[in-house]
């Protein structure tokens, strides 16, 4: 009787996750505590609307470019580090050779099964600095379209989680049900978005939709204190 297959389930998503955290939390306060501000400040939703708006197009912007920055510098880094453990693979052999045998050690290998892993993988210089980059200096090669693609869906997400806390004074014209609201459809937003920021990484969704709620919750109230503070 032929064996049940093992089926392993990985999310490899991490990185894309990341940057929907990181786009969506900022759309869904930042907005949302100007427009609060602003309300206690202005008498039409209009004006709201057009602030509202012009935040949320700087805004996605600025955090796609920064996203787009931050994946350029890893990229870079990687290469320089690259270059650096190849030059050292040629011209420091040994004392490659003695990182290797010891990174190998560690995980248990010894005597000849030590020294023949070692001699094949110091035969090849390619996959041997591969491998130092990952097992001596932790870096793991990143994807050449990270940074185009960090960049988009940063902004994407901003966006989407700007317009979510404005929606409500786009369609009503009186103030305090607006802010009352965007109040109501920005909670709502964080539970759903930390819900199914579980789902996709393997976290309770409950625990993280309850998490993603406090934390933004708590951005929001003191954006939006600050705001009638200081406005």
């Amino acid at each position: 009787m032929p064996a049940t297959p093992h089926v392993e389930r990985h999310f490899l998503g991490s990185e894309t996750v990341r940057d929907v955290v990181i786009g969506m939390s900022d759309g869904l306060t930042v907005p949302f505590a100007l427009a609060a501000g602003l309300s206690a400040a202005v008498t039409s939703t209009q004006i709201i609307v057009t602030a509202g708006l012009a935040e949320i197009a700087a805004g996605a912007i600025a955090m796609g470019l920064g996203g787009y920055l931050a994946a350029r510098t890893d990229q870079e880094h990687y290469d320089s580090e690259q270059r650096r453990e190849s030059w050292e693979v040629d011209n420091l052999r040994e004392a490659e050779v003695a990182e290797v045998r010891e990174i190998f050690a560690g995980y248990g290998l010894q005597d000849a099964a030590l020294e023949a892993v070692v001699t094949a993988l110091s035969a090849n210089k390619k996959p041997w600095v591969d491998f130092m980059m990952r097992f001596e200096l932790g870096l793991e090669k990143p994807d050449p379209r990270r940074a185009p693609l960090s960049a988009a869906t940063i902004a994407a997400s901003y966006l989407v989680g700007g317009l979510i806390p404005l929606l409500p004074y786009m369609i009503l014209d009186d103030l305090p049900t607006a802010l009352r609201y965007s109040v109501a459809c920005t909670g709502l937003a964080l539970a759903v978005f930390g819900a199914v920021k579980g789902r996709l990484t393997g976290i309770s969704m409950l625990k993280s939709g309850f998490q993603t709620s406090l934390v933004g919750g708590l951005a929001a109230s003191a954006a939006f204190y600050l705001a009638h503070l200081f406005g």
